[in-house]
């Protein structure tokens, strides 16, 4: 049998837990066989979902946990306070090696301080990003930082660059992945200040193939492979992408039931159609990789279902098995030493 990977589940964490985390958990374990699960959190109310579920027993353990991070605490307080957290104790195997990854839907900010202050950065990492695949016409793009570092500086966008050049090569398997930044105008003398200084070190970088500006517009047509931007700016993107795909596959079977004719019209299109849209439906890809760790931290949306709790699993077993941790920190410490050359 290959290699197991242990993956620690936070059932508490989402706006359905844990009902949805245990059946995502579930479902990984059924389609996976090298997949071990930790489900982290209030063992009676996990023992009492497990209940109505079959899978392989010997595959999945219920790791106690008496407390829950809620959304709206403060990140900071709540990471040093409740240590006997669900979200805590997953990252805390994390950090010892007792699990490969940890996933869940709880508070954005409790997971960027437990990511970075309980699994810790890789040496030379500055920065971590949240970096969500997003679909697009030909497949999927990177969307790097969406969310963790609103105040970044030039050489932290270097470093997602390069961070999501590996993470596109090796998990996704497009070689010599595109890199674009994100800006006003494909113009090298467009954007803010941050654009007009990182734009410069990126065109030195020999090891990522950097193709320059690419507007939003460009980002739905698959215009770059890995799209560099910080986090305020990646998370409208990601947060208008998600609402105007959703408004655009409720208008669309909405105007296919407006009459007789439409509706004989979306009976010859739905194979198509239900295809396509499959393809832009977000849970399809699992969660957002906070990149740039010792270990494998994944952030799911707070409203996760069994889908993407499901794929967010399986990805961190792609992610296990291609040594994306340490390839991250062999490219840096290269960089590294090339600089002291100089």
């Amino acid at each position: 049998m290959e290699n197991i990977i242990k993956v620690a589940v936070d059932a508490m964490g989402g706006d359905y837990a844990p009902t949805e985390a245990v059946k995502g958990a579930v479902a990984a374990l059924q389609e996976k066989e090298n997949v071990q699960i930790f489900l982290v959190g209030k063992q009676e109310i996990l023992e009492k979902e497990l209940e109505a579920c079959t899978y392989p027993k010997e595959r999945l353990e219920i790791v106690p946990a008496s407390e829950v991070i809620e959304t709206g605490e403060p990140p900071v307080a709540a990471i040093r306070g409740k240590k006997d957290s669900s979200l805590v104790k997953g990252m805390k195997m994390v950090r010892k090696g007792e699990a490969d990854a940890f996933v869940s839907a709880g508070s954005s900010g409790a997971i960027l301080v437990g990511g970075t202050t309980i699994v810790g950065r890789i040496k030379g990492v500055e920065r971590a990003p949240l970096a969500p695949l997003i679909p697009t016409k030909d497949g999927v793009s990177l969307l790097i930082d969406c969310g963790a570092n609103v105040d970044a500086r030039s050489s932290h966008l270097v470093q997602f660059a390069r961070m999501g050049s590996i993470y596109m090569e090796h998990v996704m398997g497009i070689k010599n992945p595109r890199v674009g930044i994100v800006n006003i105008g494909v113009e090298e003398e467009k954007g803010n200040a941050l654009v007009k200084e990182t734009y410069p070190l990126l065109k030195e970088c020999k090891d990522i193939n950097f193709i320059g500006s690419i507007e939003a517009r460009e980002i739905p047509a698959g215009a770059a492979d890995v799209i560099v931007t910080e986090a305020f700016v990646g998370n409208v993107i990601l947060k208008l992408y998600e609402g105007l795909g959703a408004t655009l596959i409720s208008k669309i079977k909405g105007g296919m039931m407006t009459s007789f004719r439409s509706k004989m019209g979306a009976l010859l299109v739905k194979p198509a159609l239900k295809k396509t849209l499959k393809s832009f439906d977000a849970s399809e890809y699992g969660g957002a990789p906070l990149l740039g760790l010792k270990g494998l931290v994944v952030k799911c949306h707070g409203n996760s279902k069994e889908k993407e709790f499901k794929n967010a699993i399986i990805q961190c077993i792609s992610f296990k098995e291609q040594h994306i941790s340490e390839r991250i920190g062999e490219n840096l410490m290269v960089t590294q030493e090339k600089k002291e050359e100089i």
